[in-house]
């Protein structure tokens, strides 16, 4: 597999073993999507779900990280997808990002594979599967699209867009929205009207890397996990933009709460956030 970074890298290795996991658990999941019904079986609420596809993306890359990098810790969605190395790593895996459109068949979902090294992003992944998409991304080697022939068909750079008026924008929803207070509403109503879209697709991977790749121009959301947003983060910041958390300061592991977009209108996005949570009593 050739890359166009330099074999170099430190973390050469670790890229291109994320990029053939990513495309072979896109593989799975797509032979899977396309040959109809599946087991679901709900977690913490009625709308929390995972699939025999979750289970089975999430072991076959799991198998493989363990056994080419036993030191490496590792952190996944599924039940035993977590693991304790011996500090030289941390992989956060989302085996199937999108787990309610996948159940139902609306064609939006990806897996998601990152390498954070002292809270640190050093690569990411992000397959878009049904697409068939490679969105990757190393530290200080920039970010990438890759299709099935071509690994690295085009960099990726975040949009040009200044104006939040003349922007197209995703967020999500938390599975608790309907008994938490802090659910997103507030800002999803503050905002709709003083931006040229807002989308929710269900995939917040998919939705970072669009970022990255131009095709929305911001993204805002809180209350998921690290293995949600762990690659995307990179994808982001090797295509120049800007993540942080909701009160502006760089976002790190352990966050659950997300602003990302283009430098001019990342910061145009945080204020709007800002001002809806203030508005609606919010911390």
């Amino acid at each position: 597999m050739d890359l166009p970074i330099p074999t170099s890298f430190p973390f050469y290795q670790e890229l291109i073993t994320a990029i053939e996991l990513a495309r072979q658990a896109g593989d799975l999941l797509l032979r899977i999507h396309r040959t109809g019904p599946r087991q679901v079986r709900t977690k913490r609420t009625a709308v929390d779900m995972v699939t025999e596809a979750d289970t089975a993306s999430q072991a076959l890359i799991l198998e493989t990280l363990i056994a080419r990098f036993p030191g490496h810790s590792i952190l996944a969605e599924e039940e035993g997808g977590e693991r304790t190395g011996q500090g030289q790593g941390l992989w956060l895996v989302d085996p199937l990002d999108g787990t309610t459109n996948f159940a139902s068949r609306f064609p939006v979902f990806g897996v998601s594979i990152a390498l954070w090294v002292d809270e640190t992003p050093v690569l990411g992944v992000i397959q878009d599967v049904v697409r068939e998409r490679t969105y990757w991304g190393a530290r200080g080697h920039g970010a990438w699209l890759g299709t099935p022939a071509h690994l690295a068909d085009l960099p990726l750079r975040v949009s040009s867009t200044r104006e939040l008026n003349q922007s197209l924008i995703a967020t999500g929803f938390p599975y608790a929205r309907a008994t938490l207070r802090d659910n997103n509403l507030a800002e999803f109503n503050y905002l709709m009207p003083r931006v040229r879209g807002v989308r929710r697709a269900g995939a917040a991977a998919l939705d970072l890397a669009w970022v990255a790749d131009a095709r929305l121009d911001g993204y805002w959301e809180a209350h998921l996990s690290p293995w949600d947003w762990g690659a995307g983060v990179l994808l982001i910041q090797e295509a120049e933009g800007v993540v942080t958390d909701y009160q502006g300061n760089p976002w790190r592991l352990g966050r659950d709460q997300m602003v990302a977009g283009n430098p001019y209108v990342h910061e145009k996005l945080l204020q709007a956030v800002q001002k809806a949570r203030q508005q609606a009593g919010l911390p």
